[in-house]
């Protein structure tokens, strides 16, 4: 995420504690929180995908995805 978007974000924050925002500042706020949101589950799940076990015997496990029940 770019960071004048973040600062965006920071500056749409401290807008609304001090004097309040408007509606269309709310909806701004709101689709750059979800796009936030998104960038933060997208790398999480990337780096979670780049995990793999070392065995006791030397060997390497990668971590698979387990179905729900």
């Amino acid at each position: 995420m770019e960071d004048k978007k973040l600062a965006r974000i920071n500056e749409l924050y401290k807008k609304s504690r001090n004097e309040g925002l408007t509606e269309a500042e709310k909806s701004e706020q709101a689709d750059l929180r979800s796009e936030y949101i998104g960038a933060i589950r997208k790398n999480l799940r990337g780096t979670l995908n780049q995990i793999s076990l070392l065995n006791p015997d030397g060997s390497v496990t990668e971590l698979t995805k387990k179905d729900k029940q």
